[in-house]
C-alpha cells in the first residue's frame, strides 16, 4: 500500500479507537493482522490467549462497508461480544439456537435490511441454507473464523460442525477469511488452510510467550493428596482463581470440598442445567464468588482478566489444552500463577477419553451408499442422510462426509448439497480415507506423551511450551519464574543405592492380560456381552446389541467364549 493511503488508514484506526473503543494504541500483532485483513488477505492470526483478538475484526468490520459475519462455537461468548458492541454503539445481531423465534425473525431481518455491521453465528447456523439465502442478500465483506484451531482434524478441540465451513464460505461469494486461535502447531496452521480451501493464508503469528505467567507442577500420589494440595492452594492464594477438573465428579467433589472449607465458591460443567451454569458464570464474573470450579466446559472465550491463578486437577490431553485453559489467567498482564497438580494414575483417564470410536471404512462405505440412493431420489443433505442413517450419530456422519469429499468422492455445491462424483470405488479407496484417523489416534497419544512429559520434566516450563509450539522468542533460555527455573531438582549421588545388575538391559516382562481382537466376544459389568470393535492400547470399543459403542479401560472387560 502507498505510504500516503497507510498512513491516512492508519490514522482513521487511532481516531477509531479513542471515540469507540476507549483505547489509546493497538499492540503490534493487532495492527499487522489489522493491516493484512484491511488489504484484503486471507489470514491465520496466531495470538496469545488475552492478546486481544476481537479487535482484529471489530476494527475492520467497522471500516468495511458491508456485513462481517463471525463465526464462534461458543453461544455465551457471542451474547458476551453483542452486549460489549452494543455499549459501543457498533450494530451487530447473533443468530443461535438460544434465541426465540420472535428473536430470531427480528434478527434475520436486520440481516437483509443491510443493519448489520457484525454478524456472530455458530457454525451449525452458517451451514443452514436457509441462513445462507439471508447472508447472500448483503453484501459479506469478511468471515472471521474464532477458535480456529476447531476446524483441524489435528487441532486439540476438533468440531465436526466446522467440517462444511468451507462450502458455506464459498456459497457466499469467497469473501476473505480471519481464521483467529491462541495456539496451533505447524501441522494445524497448514489443515486450517487447507479446511478452509484457503492454501495460501497470510500467517499472522505473536508467539505464545506471556511472562507474566507462572509455571508449576505439584506431584501427588493419591487423589486425596491432590483435593488436599488443591485447597492449600485456593487458601494461599489472593484474588480470584479457576480449578479444572477432567470429570464432573471430580468438579463436584472439589466444588465440596472448598465449600465445607468456607471458601467462596461456584461449580461449572455440561451436566448442570443451561440456566444454572448461566447463573454460576455470572456469580464468578461478577465478583460474587472468588472461586470457579470447572470441567473444560467453562472458558474458551471467557475474560475475566483479573484471574490470579488457575489449579488443574488433572493432566489435559495436550499441551494446547494446557495452554489455553491455564492462560485464562493473567490476562490484565499482572503476576497469575498456573499449577498443575499430576498423579501418575490420571494419564490413564485421558487415554479413556482418547479411545474415541472413529470413523471405519465400513461407515465411509456406508454414508457413500446412502448419498448414492438419495442421489437417485433427487438431492443429497448432511441432514437427509442423518435421517436415513439413524444408527449413526451426526457428528460421524459429518466427519464421514468430509473424508469422502477429502477423497473426491463427493463434492458440494453452492446450496450445501451433496453431488456423488465416483461411482463403484473400490473397498480399498475406503480404507485409505480412514486411514487419517487411524493416524489421528496415534496423534493424539503422542500428544498425552508430551503433556506428561512436560509434567515429569525439571526443565523450564516456559521452555517446554516454547519448544511445543516451535515458538522462538529471542534471547530466551528460562523463564526464571517456573518451579523448575526458581528450585531446579537436584539428585544427590550419595542417596543412590546402585546394585549388581543396575546396567542389566534385559527388560523384564510385563505383566499382561487378556488380549483381546477385534471380532472377540466380551462382556463388561453393568452393560453385559458385546463384540469388540476396536483396540487401541489399553481402551477397547465394544459394540453392544443395543446399538451402542461404548469404550472402557481393558481392565474392566472379560473375554467370553465363543
Amino acid at each position: 500500500m502507498h505510504n500516503g493511503l497507510l498512513a491516512v488508514r492508519r490514522n482513521t484506526i487511532r481516531k477509531l479507537l479513542r471515540s469507540v473503543f476507549g483505547i489509546e494504541r493497538l499492540r503490534e500483532g493487532q495492527q499487522r493482522v489489522i493491516d493484512s485483513v484491511l488489504d484484503g488477505k486471507d489470514t491465520l492470526a496466531i495470538m496469545p490467549t488475552g492478546g486481544g483478538k476481537s479487535l482484529c475484526y471489530q476494527i475492520p468490520a467497522h471500516i468495511l462497508k458491508g456485513t462481517t459475519v463471525v463465526v464462534s462455537p461458543l453461544i455465551s461468548l457471542m451474547k458476551d461480544q453483542l452486549e460489549k458492541l452494543e455499549e459501543l454503539g457498533i450494530r451487530a445481531c447473533q443468530v443461535n439456537s438460544s434465541l426465540n423465534a420472535e428473536e430470531e425473525h427480528a434478527a434475520l431481518d436486520a440481516i437483509a435490511a443491510g443493519e448489520c455491521e457484525i454478524v456472530f453465528c455458530t457454525p451449525e447456523r452458517l451451514a443452514s441454507p436457509d441462513f445462507l439465502a439471508v447472508l447472500k442478500g448483503v453484501k459479506i465483506v469478511m468471515v472471521a473464523v474464532d477458535e480456529a484451531h476447531c476446524i483441524s482434524q489435528w487441532g486439540h478441540d476438533f468440531r465436526p460442525a466446522y467440517i462444511e465451513m468451507a462450502a458455506a464460505i464459498a456459497a457466499l461469494g469467497q469473501p476473505p477469511v480471519l481464521a483467529l486461535t491462541a495456539t496451533a502447531t505447524e501441522e494445524v496452521m497448514a489443515d486450517i488452510g487447507r479446511q478452509l480451501n484457503r492454501p495460501r493464508m497470510n500467517v499472522i503469528n505473536t508467539g505464545i510467550y506471556r511472562p507474566n505467567l507462572h509455571y508449576g507442577v505439584v506431584q501427588v500420589t493419591n487423589p486425596d493428596q491432590k483435593y488436599a494440595e488443591a485447597r492449600r492452594i485456593v487458601a494461599e492464594t489472593e484474588g480470584v482463581g479457576i480449578v479444572y477438573a477432567a470429570t464432573v465428579k471430580a468438579a463436584e467433589e472439589m466444588h465440596r470440598i472448598l465449600e465445607d472449607a468456607g471458601e467462596s465458591v461456584t461449580i461449572y460443567h455440561g451436566k448442570l442445567p443451561a440456566g444454572e451454569r448461566r447463573a454460576n458464570q455470572d456469580l464468578f464474573m461478577n465478583d460474587e464468588r472468588r472461586i470457579m470450579v470447572a470441567t473444560n466446559a467453562f472458558g474458551m472465550g471467557i475474560d475475566k482478566s483479573d484471574t490470579r491463578f488457575v489449579v488443574h486437577l488433572q493432566i489435559p490431553a495436550n499441551l494446547e489444552s494446557y495452554y489455553q485453559e491455564s492462560g485464562r489467567a493473567g490476562r490484565d498482564g499482572k503476576d497469575a500463577s498456573c499449577t498443575l497438580l499430576f498423579l501418575q494414575d490420571d494419564k490413564r483417564l485421558q487415554q479413556f477419553f482418547l479411545a474415541k470410536h472413529y470413523p471405519d471404512a465400513a461407515e465411509l462405505r456406508t454414508v457413500y451408499d446412502a448419498a448414492c440412493e438419495l442421489a437417485e431420489a433427487g438431492t443429497v443433505t448432511t441432514e437427509r442422510i442423518e435421517e436415513k442413517l439413524v444408527e449413526l450419530n451426526e457428528a460421524k456422519v459429518k466427519v464421514c462426509l468430509k473424508l469422502l469429499k477429502d477423497g473426491k468422492l463427493v463434492r458440494q455445491n453452492r446450496k450445501l448439497e451433496f453431488v456423488v462424483t465416483a461411482m463403484e470405488p473400490k473397498a480399498s479407496h475406503f480404507e485409505s480415507l480412514a486411514e487419517v484417523y487411524i493416524q489421528k489416534q496415534d496423534h493424539d497419544r503422542e500428544s498425552l506423551e508430551k503433556m506428561v512429559g512436560y509434567a515429569v520434566s525439571g526443565f523450564c516450563r516456559w521452555k517446554l511450551m516454547l519448544d511445543y509450539f516451535a515458538d522462538e522468542v529471542e534471547g530466551f533460555e528460562k523463564c526464571c519464574k517456573c518451579d523448575n527455573c526458581k528450585n531446579p531438582p537436584s539428585m544427590n549421588l550419595d542417596d543412590i543405592e546402585i546394585r549388581d545388575d543396575e546396567f542389566d538391559r534385559t527388560p523384564e516382562p510385563e505383566a499382561t492380560g487378556p488380549h483381546f481382537e477385534v471380532g472377540m466376544q466380551v462382556k463388561v459389568p453393568k452393560y453385559g456381552a458385546g463384540v469388540v470393535s476396536t483396540v487401541a492400547g489399553d481402551q477397547i470399543g465394544i459394540d453392544f446389541p443395543d446399538g451402542e459403542h461404548r469404550s472402557f479401560m481393558a481392565d474392566f472387560v472379560e473375554p467370553t467364549s465363543a
